[in-house]
């Protein structure tokens, strides 16, 4: 939404104990922007810190929810909780590089469970499946747009995922009918115009 020149005037004429009435009563509408301030003015933990309690939280919630791999919906469900808790992390630090190390960090831990969701019916695991090759694909245009010092860091995490993926025959083939070439899992095999074959990808009706 775009304010007028007069509504931002009007705005800053207030008095200082009017706007800090008004940012407070913002604050309480909006615990996210609540998170996010108190994050930059005042909060002694780095954006590393804050990632490393993501990894952590990651890693716990993807076992507890192991519990629950022969009931997939609900399986999925708290997968897409802890995926959500991620995006709420970025948002609150901008981490652009726990976007993408997270959200890998995520697949290969619900992947680790490889061996029990093989014995799952297909049709039963497809809707997972779609999903972790979607968040793959997010993964693999957001690193595009990283520096590529970070590259280096985030092959570790793409090799690991390769590698559980080919340990996965339903998921690989999945893959690659999706058009998804698995040798694209590292970052400076990425096509440039990764974007544009996504789109096109999609526009065919596939990754849904």
């Amino acid at each position: 939404m775009e304010y007028s020149k007069e509504f931002e005037a009007a705005i800053s004429n207030f008095s200082s104990v009017e706007k800090d009435r008004l940012i407070f009563r913002l604050l309480k509408k909006d615990k996210l922007l609540s998170k996010k301030l108190y994050f930059e003015l005042i909060d002694p933990e780095t954006t590393d810190n804050k990632r490393d309690a993501m990894e952590e939280i990651v890693e716990e919630k993807v076992v507890l929810a192991s519990k629950y791999i022969s009931n997939q919906k609900y399986f999925l469900s708290i997968v897409r909780k802890i995926s959500a808790e991620i995006t709420e992390h970025v948002k609150i630090t901008t981490d652009k590089f726990g976007e993408v190390s997270l959200t890998i960090l995520l697949i290969n831990k619900i992947l680790n469970y490889n061996e029990e969701l093989g014995r799952q019916r297909f049709d039963n695991v497809y809707k997972l499946y779609l999903y972790v090759i979607n968040k793959t694909v997010k993964a693999l245009l957001l690193t595009r747009k990283l520096d590529v010092d970070y590259w280096m860091e985030i092959d570790e995490y793409l090799d690991e995922l390769k590698g559980k993926i080919l340990q996965n025959h339903h998921l690989s083939k999945l893959f690659i009918n999706n058009g998804i070439n698995l040798n694209w899992l590292m970052s400076d095999k990425i096509p440039q115009n990764f974007d544009v074959i996504i789109k096109e990808i999609k526009s065919q009706g596939f990754l849904r």
